[in-house]
């Protein structure tokens, strides 16, 4: 199909996510309508994994940049206890509260930066040292128990009041996506984590900051955990372990989301093309067999799959440049022989 001189392409390899989604749809339309065809399951999936898409997008910021980042879970539940305990028990105002829990998000963020980019800690280490050091903190701060719910109606309203039938929280996870969709996408900023990312030598001799972007993403990751976990403690009260159960579903849409729209690359519209399609996947087999495991189960096998299949597609992709580059290199070296031969023919 081609549209104002635009190829538009609707193959398997960029869109196999939307053609699942169709399928979960049609066959548990067919097999459950009266609870899976309902605006309620609609609400409740579209409410329920808001903050799992937001956590994804926190983990694609850094893998943009070549990064990992295994703190993400920690963070929101710093965030989700440090809200609570600024209220409820320290009789701290909503608004500072909120400024402190994301404040405290930033300052993980850097310390991350300060330990992958000046110290040289490969990142997956640091932010998995990182998650062990902000659950020590959790457990000073909440007083080793849990601390009791916010009950304000301004409180619960900042995430629950509902428009068009959908929970706010749904509309903050847009919000979010279409600012980091600009950001990586349309700005030089978004050019210089992508060239960071993809190789990091080429970008350094580029001129590109490498360790300034590298750091950026972290901190950048950091921060939207807290907001996360600020978004959870209004939404259904502080948790000692919420942020935990995100981490493999985060990273299971980030790299599934990477085989989705722009093959190759992590990118924002995918990740939460991927979170929605897992989590329609899931919710159909929960209400036709009640097994409360599917959801375990469907994102370890998503994280597994798309990362194999984005290996794949990196070492075809290498393996077509190789190719290529030799063959560039044959027409090369046949070039001055044919020239040769031509100018003896002149002769």
């Amino acid at each position: 199909m081609k549209i104002a001189g635009h190829h538009l392409r609707f193959g398997f390899d960029r869109f196999s996510g939307l053609y699942l989604w169709a399928l979960f749809i049609v066959v548990f339309g067919i097999w459950t309508p009266d609870t899976f065809l309902t605006s309620v399951t609609l609400h409740s999936v579209a409410t329920q994994q808001a903050l799992i898409a937001m956590v994804g997008l926190a983990v694609l910021i850094p893998l943009a940049a070549g990064q990992y980042d295994l703190s993400v879970g920690a963070v929101v539940n710093l965030s989700t206890i440090l809200v609570t305990v600024l209220q409820v028990r320290n009789g701290w105002s909503m608004g500072p509260a909120i400024a402190a829990a994301i404040a405290a998000g930033v300052a993980i963020g850097s310390v991350n930066a300060i330990l992958v980019v000046r110290l040289h800690v490969n990142s997956f280490i640091a932010t998995l040292a990182m998650t062990s050091v902000v659950t020590a903190f959790i457990s000073i701060i909440a007083k080793e128990s849990q601390p009791p719910p916010i009950i304000t109606t301004a409180w619960t309203s900042f995430t629950q009041d509902k428009l068009f039938g959908f929970q706010l929280v749904f509309f903050y996870l847009l919000i979010a996506a279409v600012f980091l969709w600009w950001l990586l996408e349309h700005t030089p900023v978004g050019r210089y984590i992508y060239a960071t990312g993809g190789n990091v030598d080429a970008a350094r001799l580029s001129g590109v900051r490498t360790d300034k972007w590298a750091a950026l993403t972290l901190v950048m990751s950091s921060t939207l955990c807290a907001i996360v976990g600020v978004f959870y403690a209004s939404l259904n009260g502080p948790s000692l372990t919420f942020g935990s159960t995100l981490l493999l579903p985060a990273f299971a849409a980030a790299f599934l989301g990477s085989t989705q729209l722009k093959p190759g690359r992590f990118n924002v519209w995918g990740t939460v093309l991927a979170v929605y399609v897992l989590a329609t996947g899931i919710k159909g087999m929960q209400l036709v067999t009640e097994a409360q495991w599917l959801g375990d189960m469907f994102n370890g096998v998503a994280l597994a799959a798309a990362v194999s299949f984005a290996v794949w597609q990196q070492r075809r992709a290498s393996s077509a440049r190789t190719l290529q580059r030799d063959i560039d290199e044959d027409s090369d070296a046949d070039q001055p022989a044919a020239v040769g031969a031509a100018a003896g023919h002149d002769k």
